[in-house]
């Protein structure tokens, strides 16, 4: 494994992270004073903001770029693609920071790395999750071997960032969005540090590989990053793995198992804006040293591969913008998009590079204890990363979401979706859903309620009031408003709690009052009163419960409310003037 990315640095240009011998990374005011100073000693490089924390943090970014193509305009016009890399989503994990500040260093002081820029833009966030960053401690994760201290995981208000890319409650992910949507940069880096069994890994990636990523950019992927960068990486004195995680990290040869990383994950989230995303993780229990120089031989050789032949790239991501377009221009009942999976039992033979490891009983936690040698041992093991799809929905040609819902609207806004307006009440036919079998968790994920459900399909009338938002599929970002809108996409607006009122009963009826409607019904629906006696026969929980004897007329009355777990949101499958 090589040491040093490059031992002819000057003094002056060291990182912190070089300085102290990789037992350090710097803290938030060192990171930005020494990307001004990059900024201010090469022409390639611009140092800007694109937001704020929580807490009034700036939010970093460095531009590099040739030809002084350092707004997204300029990048158009030279026909250069735009690759986004970004570091410290989780602020313990800060080895991109380190590897990034090295590599840009290398491209425009040292030189070592010259050309890289020369036909592609770069977007390098140093620190994503500012506040997170300054809750420095030696004690943020417990699994990781260094830096001597590292920043928190989540952001001042306990939000992860790297869940947070569909609900977009954060200012962080808000100002995030706002870059995407100016510089739409073409390809996505994500640098973590990973958790999870021991092996002789320093550095391992993936990305998305599900039948809802673009054809064009999944061959893209694989064709690049499976093959050439993780050789090219490997050749440079790393040991490189697709991203391991295993069933059981006390029986490796039971296997490891991929998964769908859902849109609430960064490269989750760039799969459904047609960009190749990409994840490094590298691993948490080599020391400082070898993760942060295997990202940046990773960084190095991604970006290698781009500038040396960024016209495939673009070709990609172009093929899969007009795919979705023309999607989004007919409705067909038959075309189906996937928006859930899941894995299944097929597997193929994986080679892992592992240690030799031992298991007792534990003294301790009383159950099975591992521990991990030092000596080699190689294992062929089942990888289980075969996806499937478990669910999948008829676009619409258009939602319509009701003027009253401004968090949802407020949220498809951030988005960057084109939206429509109406300026009167619409009364339209709409196919929508009800929702049936709501059932709540014990408590709260990432501050929200997220309640599970079916939805039927439901056709009806419904007016509109104006100030409603029509949002039309035949535009490039169409899977993004799909995935928010389909209450049964695993992180739409409907998962996430943001129509959580619906499933709320408002009125209720008093007992005897309602045993008053009961009788008269009984008396004038005799199908009613066989249905009553048919469920007092088979449902003995029932028979025995007052309060459901007497909700089962309540519910079948004209004073039941009807909009109750009906979706707001509907879809219109038939052309409509703008």
């Amino acid at each position: 494994m090589s040491h040093n990315q490059n031992p002819q640095v000057p003094a002056e240009w060291l990182t912190h992270a070089e300085q102290t011998d990789y037992r350090e990374t710097p803290l938030y005011d060192a990171t930005i004073e020494y990307c001004k100073r990059l900024a201010r000693a090469s022409p390639l490089i611009e140092f800007q903001t694109f937001g704020k924390s929580g807490q009034g943090r700036d939010l970093p970014l460095l531009i590099g770029a040739a030809d002084d193509a350092f707004t997204p305009e300029a990048a158009k016009r030279a026909g250069k693609p735009v690759v986004l890399i970004q570091a410290c989503i989780h602020a313990g994990e800060p080895d991109g920071k380190d590897a990034g500040l090295a590599l840009l260093r290398d491209i425009a002081i040292t030189q070592t790395q010259e050309g890289l820029l020369e036909r592609l833009v770069l977007l390098f966030i140093p620190i994503y999750n500012t506040d997170g960053h300054e809750r420095v401690s030696p004690y943020n994760r417990i699994n990781q071997n260094g830096p001597a201290e590292m920043g928190w995981r989540t952001t001042s208000s306990y939000q992860n960032l790297n869940r947070d890319y569909m609900k977009a409650d954060t200012p962080e992910t808000r100002a995030w969005l706002s870059l995407w949507n100016e510089w739409k940069p073409d390809l996505f880096i994500d640098c973590h540090v990973t958790d999870g069994a021991d092996y002789r890994c320093n550095i391992t990636f993936q990305h998305e590989h599900h039948q809802g990523v673009a054809p064009s950019v999944l061959a893209w992927e694989q064709r690049v990053f499976d093959h050439r960068v993780a050789a090219a990486t490997e050749a440079a004195g790393n040991v490189i793995s697709w991203y391991l995680e295993f069933i059981d990290n006390r029986d490796l040869t039971i296997g490891i198992r991929d998964f769908n990383g859902s849109p609430r994950f960064s490269t989750g989230y760039t799969s459904l804006r047609n960009r190749p995303g990409i994840l490094i993780e590298t691993h948490m229990l080599k020391p400082y040293r070898p993760r942060v120089i295997g990202t940046y031989d990773f960084l190095r050789f991604a970006l290698a591969e781009v500038n040396r032949d960024p016209e495939s790239l673009l070709e990609a991501v172009k093929q899969a913008d007009d795919e979705t377009l023309a999607a989004g221009q007919t409705y067909d009942p038959a075309r189906l998009y996937p928006i859930d999976f899941e894995l299944t039992e097929k597997t193929r033979p994986y080679n892992l590079k592992g240690f030799q490891y031992n298991t007792e009983l534990s003294d301790v936690s009383g159950d099975t204890r591992v521990t991990f040698g030092s000596e080699p041992l190689d294992l062929t093991v089942p990888m289980y990363d075969d996806l499937r799809v478990t669910k999948a929905v008829a676009p619409p040609l258009y939602y319509i979401v009701p003027a009253q819902w401004q968090e949802v609207i407020g949220a498809l806004k951030a988005h960057g979706l084109k939206l429509h307006t109406t300026n009167e009440a619409l009364t339209i036919e709409v196919e929508s859903y009800r929702f049936h079998d709501v059932k709540w968790p014990d408590g709260p994920f990432e501050g929200r309620q997220m309640p599970t459900f079916k939805a039927e399909k439901v056709n009806e009338r419904r007016t509109f009031p104006a100030g409603s938002v029509i949002v039309p599929l035949a535009q490039k970002w169409a899977k993004v408003a799909i995935n928010l809108l389909e209450p049964e996409a695993p992180d739409s607006l409907a998962r996430w709690g943001f129509f959580n009122a619906t499933f709320e009963q408002k009125e209720y009826g008093e007992a005897y009052v309602v045993e008053k409607l009961a009788r008269e019904m009984l008396a004038n629906e005799p199908q009613l009163a066989e249905e009553f006696q048919r469920r007092l026969a088979s449902d003995a929980a029932f028979a025995a419960n007052p309060q459901a004897r007497l909700e089962f007329f309540y519910k079948r009355s004209p004073y039941w409310d009807n909009q109750m777990n009906l979706y707001p949101v509907g879809r219109i499958l038939t052309p409509f003037n703008l």
